[in-house]
């Protein structure tokens, strides 16, 4: 019967189901809170730019770099160095990546393309776009449309 739901019942003080003070209020799960606070429009004051390429597994790598050199932090070697380049990127990965690195190759571009003895622009593309699998020809467009 209709009656016997509970939703049709009425109301009596223990009819009713708990629920938080607020919509937003942080309950915790198993994975931390349900429901972030609201940080307004914007990236969140406590993410740094350089965090996004960084792994989101396990300790934060510190295998980063910055022009004009593009060389690791960690380890000196040419960035993206071997280390980095060990992260896995299946195809969800390489979607996060694609933006960022594309501005990041830009930047390596026009930083070491000018340097004597250093990388032509189709190398510095395969170089820091190594998870996707570019020929020559689209290494070379893509340093084109970088430059």
């Amino acid at each position: 019967m209709p009656e016997d739901r509970p939703g049709n019942r009425p109301h009596r003080p223990g009819n009713r189901p708990a629920r938080p003070a607020s919509p937003r209020a942080n309950i915790t799960g198993p994975t931390g809170p349900l429901h972030p606070p609201y940080r307004g429009p914007g990236r969140a004051a406590n993410v740094l730019p350089g965090s996004r390429w960084r792994s989101r597994c396990g300790p934060s790598a510190a295998h980063t770099a910055d022009g004009p050199l593009w060389t690791c932090d960690a380890c000196g070697r040419d960035w993206p160095c071997p280390a980095l380049r060990a992260t896995p990127t299946d195809a969800a990965r390489r979607a996060t990546l694609i933006p960022e690195f594309s501005r990041i190759t830009r930047r390596a571009i026009r930083d070491l393309r000018g340097q004597p003895g250093g990388p032509d622009p189709v190398a510095i593309v395969r170089r820091f776009l190594w998870f996707l699998p570019l020929t020559d020809e689209e290494a070379r467009a893509v340093a084109l449309r970088l430059r």
